[in-house]
């Protein structure tokens, strides 16, 4: 009498059916495992066999399965994701802090979802909703006008990281750069050039930013024994188009100048080419300073002199203060402390 034989296992047959959303029950199916079984392995806390796991490996190629990660973010805590509010993804600035948000949180296995607010606090407001209903696990803020009330309430609920304040709050770190310092050195550099006729274009009155940078200014001015004068004071909105207009401006007042610091590289940018059509040289004419340092900043003609403010750094100590948060811990992250560039758009004045 022959002895009967077991049936040999087979294996599983990943054979996907025709149509329709490919979901975690079809991959536990065609790999002869339950769905909790593929929920663990994708999570990393299952404890199975490597047949097992090689299985479902090969059911989700198949079937090209991708994980829902905000399915997997409700049953683990956890979406993996941190959204981030900026306020133009276009700006020289913004974009470098970008990506250095987006850098540091790749390398922890984070995703950045990147909104913008335009300025607007309603539309802010909009956007850290729409954030948080995508279930992101914190939200980093970068300056944008939402009021620290606001700010608070938002890390009541998650972890936030904002920069451009000085904002002390539970589950929220503030960055913020010394826009003051840094405006102030802007103006001593060009002081101690000889210059004592300075005019300044500044940014968006309602911008913390441009609050500090006038207030260092005059405190540079008061420092030098050189009286604070008005009429050299004309206001930017810190695009090159406002450093244009308000150099123009300057101008056709007839008041007399012989240097420019502007709130940001991209009015400096504006303000230079203003003075090229009235046929006016820099540094020769008039010099030229700075803040922020982007990019076009040491490629301009003549290469400008500013205030390095370190973008990218910024953007990756705000995701590294956000992993910290995650993990726990309390943020240990501190900006470097301003410094003047000098460069060719700035000299001397001419002696007339």
């Amino acid at each position: 009498m022959t002895a009967s034989r077991s049936p040999r296992r087979r294996a599983p047959q990943l054979v996907d059916r025709p149509g329709g959303t490919v979901t975690l029950e079809r991959v536990a199916q065609a790999a002869g495992v339950s769905p909790s079984t593929v929920s663990r392995i994708l999570n990393g806390t299952a404890v199975v066999s490597q047949a097992k796991k090689l299985a479902v490996e090969q059911a989700i190629a198949q079937l090209g399965f991708v994980p829902n990660p905000v399915a997997r973010g409700l049953a683990g805590g956890r979406t993996s994701s941190v959204g981030v509010l900026t306020q133009s993804l276009d700006s020289p600035f913004y974009g470098v802090a970008l990506r250095g948000i987006e850098d540091e949180l790749g390398t922890a296995g984070y995703s950045a979802l990147f909104v913008s607010g335009h300025w607007n606090e309603q539309e802010e407001s909009r956007c850290i909703e729409t954030l948080r209903s995508r279930l992101v696990d914190g939200i980093i803020v970068l300056t944008g006008r939402l009021s620290d009330a606001d700010l608070s309430r938002c890390a009541a609920a998650l972890p936030v990281v904002v920069t451009g304040r000085d904002l002390t709050a539970p589950r929220l770190c503030s960055l913020s750069f010394d826009n003051v310092e840094g405006a102030r050195m802007a103006t001593e550099h060009l002081l101690g050039l000889g210059h004592r006729r300075i005019a300044f274009i500044t940014g968006d009155s309602a911008h913390p930013d441009a609050i500090d940078r006038l207030e260092g200014y005059r405190r540079a001015l008061a420092g030098a024994g050189i009286e604070f004068d008005p009429a050299l004071v004309v206001p930017g909105l810190f695009h090159e188009e406002s450093g244009l207009l308000a150099i123009e401006r300057l101008l056709a007042s007839g008041v007399a100048f012989t240097a420019v610091f502007a709130a940001n590289d991209q009015m400096a940018l504006g303000a230079c080419l203003g003075l090229y059509r009235r046929g006016l040289k820099v540094p020769d004419d008039v010099s030229v300073v700075g803040f922020d340092d982007i990019a076009p900043a040491r490629y301009a003609l003549p290469p400008l002199t500013s205030v390095h403010h370190p973008a990218y750094e910024l953007g990756v100590l705000a995701a590294r203060a956000m992993l910290q948060m995650l993990e726990g811990h309390s943020p240990d992250v501190a900006l470097p402390p301003p410094r003047v560039i000098p460069r060719e758009s700035s000299g001397p004045p001419r002696q007339r």
